[in-house]
């Protein structure tokens, strides 16, 4: 079996993944006690994550250990900066990357984000799957999951999932 890379996401209902200065409190609106929305389940099928310096950034400054320090990390960043264990902030060429990582035995790469990363793996049509958790609010304005600028991309559902607290969470494949 091959590698793939998933992108695992949450979103609003009108397509942000952050309010006006890289605000997450509306994703509070689902929380849950005991609920994780297959979280634990996903993240031991992937060895390694994808995620831009931004996105990083923001969950170091919420306080938070970076979660996925027992994978291959690599923070897609311009400014090259020392590794950190498992975790390489990566300069290069990301389609490079990507091939080579999907080159190697392993389990599934996971992208976490955020907009910038996903639009340049939309651009070389490198995501495989996409599982987005739809968060039921219309929050008007903010940070685009999908920028415009990127190529057609035909998808096939795999499977949607309703929960309590109104999260629907939508898993598609990509067919080309």
């Amino acid at each position: 079996m091959s590698r793939k890379v998933i992108l695992y996401i949450a979103t609003s209902l009108d397509g942000y993944i952050a309010k006006p200065n890289d605000d997450l409190s509306f994703l509070s609106i689902v929380e849950q006690e005991g609920e994780d929305y297959g979280y634990a389940d996903f993240v031991k099928m992937v060895d390694a994550v994808i995620v831009g310096r931004k996105t990083y950034e923001k969950v170091i400054s919420m306080g938070f250990d970076f979660p996925h320090a027992d994978k291959d990390a690599y923070i897609i960043t311009r400014t090259p900066k020392q590794n950190v264990g498992s975790v390489k902030f990566y300069t290069g060429n990301l389609k490079t990357l990507v091939d080579k990582l999907k080159s190697e035995n392993g389990k599934n790469i996971f992208c976490d984000g955020g907009a910038e990363i996903v639009h340049e793996l939309l651009k070389e049509n490198l995501i495989d799957e996409f599982i987005i958790s739809v968060i039921p609010i219309l929050v008007g304005n903010g940070t685009k999951l999908f920028k415009d600028g990127r190529p057609e991309l035909k998808l096939k559902l795999v499977s949607t999932k309703q929960f309590e607290k109104g999260l629907t969470q939508l898993h598609y494949k990509r067919t080309n």
